[in-house]
Parts: C-alpha cells; sequence; structure tokens
C-alpha cells in the first residue's frame, strides 16, 4: 500500500499564542487513536515554531544558513503525519478529518503527497 506525507501549514502570526485548546487536544487525540487503530498511521508530529528553525540553502554555487524567525513566510510547516492508504482518497478523507477537528479561528492548509517509493 501506498504511503503519504502530509504536511500541516499553520499561519503562525494568526494561531492562538497558547497553542491548541483542550477540546482540540481532546478530539486530536481521539482522531489519531481512531487512526493507528485503524493501522494507517505509521507517524506524526507537530514542529517548533520557526522561530526556532534554520534554513540551509543551495543557490548559485553557494551554501547560506539562516536561523529563524522567517519573517517573508506567511504559512509554515506546523506538523507532519505519514500514513499509510490505500489511496490517495482515503488519505485526504483522514486529511479532511483532522483539519474539522480544528476550531473555526484556525487558518490551516494540509497538502498531501504521495512518498515516491523507489
Amino acid at each position: 500500500m501506498p504511503r503519504f506525507l502530509t504536511m500541516i501549514r499553520v499561519d503562525e502570526k494568526n494561531a492562538p499564542a497558547e497553542g491548541p485548546s483542550p477540546e482540540l487536544q481532546e478530539r486530536m487525540g481521539k482522531l489519531l487513536e481512531e487512526i493507528t487503530k485503524a493501522g494507517v498511521m505509521l507517524e506524526t508530529a507537530g514542529l517548533t515554531p520557526s522561530s526556532e528553525g534554520t534554513r540551509v540553502t543551495w543557490s548559485g554555487g553557494r551554501l547560506s544558513v539562516t536561523d529563524g524567525p522567517f519573517t517573508e513566510s506567511k504559512e509554515v510547516i506546523g506538523g507532519y503525519s505519514i500514513t499509510q492508504c490505500k489511496d490517495k482518497a482515503e488519505a485526504v478523507e483522514w486529511t479532511r478529518r483532522f483539519l474539522r477537528t480544528h476550531e473555526e479561528y484556525w487558518n490551516i492548509t494540509a497538502e498531501v503527497r504521495e512518498i515516491a517509493e523507489g
């Protein structure tokens, strides 16, 4: 079965400073338990803020290293998951369910991509 990487993009400037509400954490926990029991979830994690990140860029034959925060970034990768699903439609449906656990004030985009094997 194919594996899929889902990248969760968040607008750090408009995300709640205190992070996810306890209710959101509970809803996410229940969904993650369900997707794990279904044998779909292989790995998932949230990421630290971009202010704690470092970008390494190769351009024009030169490397540059830049520490965060990255002011030009509107959306950043806030988390990810790796799932194993029968097809992309199933991966997208699990992603839709995950996004629906969030309150209306969250601004989140998820990108689902199949992992190229071999």
